[in-house]
């Protein structure tokens, strides 16, 4: 039984040979142009072998008889009504071949499933596209009639071995453009560096050797304006059916200021998964990043990072982990994880990152603004920042990130400490909570949600400032051993405006902040670059007095851009000191009353009524303003901007609690503020 079998299996092979099979080409190509849906032809010679045992089988199926077909010169067109934009377009064919040869199994045939378990081709060029509107030309499916019931013809090709080919690929809907060019060469892989992936297990098993390399690939293009070039080498064979295979890859690549390097391996190719490998990745700025990933990163310094990328990169089901990195960020360090979840509507990335020494300046815009000057030249006279909230993007990701900073460098200025930050992005709308840095011996702790749903972006900012030790901000000032006081407050704004001066413009909450325990003098304040209140406290007190202060308290009420001074008091053993008026942050303009009440009589100077008038960038304390007073609109500025920098008023005062005139105003400074609504900005 067993030799009349194989005589059949015999007699068969040499029929299969002898046949002319070029009679069969118009079949075979009508066949796959209606399964497909465009025109399919076999140009050159077409011949045919029996495939007995089958390879990629083991049992029983391993002894079921295949079929080789070999065909010479093939072309396949785009559907019908496809046109190929950019460098793919027509009259070039969808896909060419000098020689193609595919292992069929005949058992599914009878199902309308081809399954192929080999197929090798030979000088293929194929160009793929996908239109803006998201149709692609390499989806094999013909149109059908509503009412045609036809089961649909199926194909699975578990193999696949290029020699010597061209690809190209262009993407209308990401402005993508690319060519490949492939070579067949024999090289092994080398072994994984030090800390590099680790082969699977399943993978390791299979290969009693090295794996080797099979194509060597060089790709050059464009992503929008930026230019894409890059080369490569991978696996002399592509398994698309087994889902633990030693897939080898290996790749430099460049689009526009980004570039990478990847080794490692794919366990699944044909499902983009399994991925273990070592990613290096550098660039001029995260967000650069944007338009190969997806990902949703602020503009940044320069940046480098290295790490390990395991999982998959299925389209839709995406999940990697980018695990164990290191890098820089402008002169900045980082490590950390990160992990990415494809899903709907948008992805999500999380993970933690932390930095052993970090600069304010490489974080670049927390909240996502432009990484470009501020246009302070556009702003004549003002010196609130105005650079736009980049949030265009905000709704093409979700976000869930921990960063942590051991160590803060601020130019100018003393280290923070224990910077930390949960950042929040959900459906446009990005939380910072908390928010909070350790500085000058105190702590700063903020909640932020900004909404970018509505136009212009709506904003609020809860913070609470405990315990600054204003001196440990000034190291001139912290060198003499004086204090300038204890910082203590809150501070709640709700406003709108696509820039930190537009939400201040219309911002609408109160602040509260009061200092205790500290000393002032004009010298004490010159060496803080404190130069308009050098001004006011030498007017005060005289130029060279030294006055030790027990409290001071400022009490803000602001509506829609202006700040209403409701309790400005200043107590010191040689005089009370009250102030009011308004702060317009819309206008940027000071209009500030101060009225010293003299406790000794030898300060007769104290009779007259002082006032502090203009713009933040050039204030009038009551005198002609000189060379000074323009640094010291930038502190103005920022008294109006920040917690910290509120204390850097004539309000800077040491504080006891069983003084007379400081229980009360303590007291009510310790009040919880209260965010208002958002409205207009006042007359500019």
């Amino acid at each position: 039984m067993a030799g009349a079998l194989v005589g059949l299996l015999l007699i068969g092979a040499i029929v299969l040979g002898q046949l002319n099979w070029n009679h069969a080409k118009p079949w075979l190509n009508q066949t796959i142009s209606d399964a497909t849906g465009r025109h399919f032809a076999v140009e050159g010679d077409l011949t045919a072998s029996w495939q007995w045992p089958q390879p990629l089988d083991t049992g029983w199926r391993r002894w079921v008889p295949g079929i080789t077909l070999q065909g010479t010169q093939l072309v396949m067109q785009d559907p019908p009504g496809f046109a190929r934009p950019g460098k793919a377009a027509a009259p070039r064919p969808m896909a060419s071949a000098e020689m193609a040869r595919a292992s069929l199994r005949l058992w599914p045939l009878l199902a309308r499933e081809v399954a192929i378990d080999t197929l090798e081709l030979t000088g293929p060029d194929i160009a793929l596209a996908r239109l803006g509107d998201g149709r692609n030309n390499w989806t094999l499916e013909r149109q059908r009639a509503p009412d045609d019931l036809t089961p649909r013809w199926t194909v699975h090709i578990d193999q696949l071995v290029v020699r010597q080919g061209q690809l190209a690929y262009t993407d209308a809907g990401r402005g993508l453009d690319l060519q490949a060019h492939i070579d067949t060469i024999d090289e092994a892989a080398p072994p994984p560096e030090a800390g590099g992936p680790a082969m699977p297990a399943s993978a390791t098993a299979r290969a009693a050797t090295a794996p080797i390399y099979g194509v060597r690939f060089d790709l050059k293009g464009t992503l929008g304006k930026a230019r894409i070039a890059g080369q490569g080498k991978a696996g002399p064979v592509l398994t698309l059916r087994d889902k633990e295979v030693n897939y080898p890859l290996q790749f430099t690549a460049r689009a526009g200021s980004v570039e990478t390097a990847v080794q490692g391996i794919l366990a699944n190719p044909g499902a983009l998964s399994g991925m273990d490998l070592q990613v290096m990745l550098k660039g001029a700025s995260m967000a650069d990043l944007y338009a190969l990933t997806g990902l949703v990163l602020p503009n940044t310094p320069a940046f480098q990072t290295r790490g390990r990328l395991q999982g998959s990169l299925q389209p839709g089901q995406a999940v990697w982990d980018y695990r164990d990195f290191t890098g820089t960020l402008g002169q900045s360090d980082l490590h950390g994880n990160l992990r990415f979840v494809s899903g709907t509507p948008r992805g999500k990335l999380s993970g933690s990152v932390t930095s052993r020494q970090l600069r304010l300046a490489d974080l670049g815009p927390v909240l996502g603004t432009a990484a470009t000057p501020s246009s302070k030249a556009g702003r004549s006279g003002k010196v609130l920042p105005d650079a736009a909230f980049a949030t265009d993007r905000w709704s093409a990701m979700d976000l869930d990130l921990k960063f942590s900073g051991q160590r803060v460098i601020r130019p100018d200025s003393l280290p923070l400490e224990d910077l930390s930050v949960h950042a929040l992005l959900s459906d446009a709308v990005l939380r910072l909570d908390p928010l909070r840095f350790g500085v000058a011996r105190g702590q700063i702790k903020s909640r932020v949600v900004l909404d970018s749903r509505s136009k212009p972006l709506t904003a609020r900012m809860d913070t609470r400032v405990q315990n600054l030790r204003l001196a440990a901000l000034f190291p001139e000032v912290e060198l003499t051993r004086k204090s300038l006081g204890q910082l203590d407050g809150a501070l709640a704004l709700n406003g709108q405006g696509n820039s930190v001066a537009q939400w201040l413009g219309t911002s609408s909450g109160e602040a509260r902040l009061y200092v205790r325990d500290g000393t002032l003098s004009r010298e004490l304040l010159n060496r803080a670059a404190l130069n308009v209140g050098s001004i006011v406290v030498g007017k005060l007190f005289g130029q060279d007095k030294e006055v030790q202060l027990r409290c001071a308290v400022a009490d803000l009420a602001v509506r829609e851009g202006v700040a209403t001074v409701r309790t400005g008091k200043l107590s010191t053993s040689e005089a009370i000191v009250d102030a009011s008026g308004t702060i317009n942050m819309a206008q940027e303009r000071l209009n500030l009353h101060i009225q010293p009440e003299s406790l000794q009589w030898k300060f007769f100077s104290l009779r007259t009524p002082l006032y502090v008038r203009g713009s933040f960038a050039q204030p009038d304390v009551g005198v002609q303003p000189g060379p000074l007073l323009l640094r010291a609109g930038a502190a103005l500025a920022a008294v109006v901007a920040a917690p910290a920098a509120l204390a850097l008023l004539p309000v800077t005062v040491p504080g006891a609690d069983d003084d007379a005139q400081c229980t009360p105003l303590l007291a009510q400074a310790r009040q919880p503020v209260k965010a208002g609504r958002a409205g207009r900005p006042a007359a500019r």
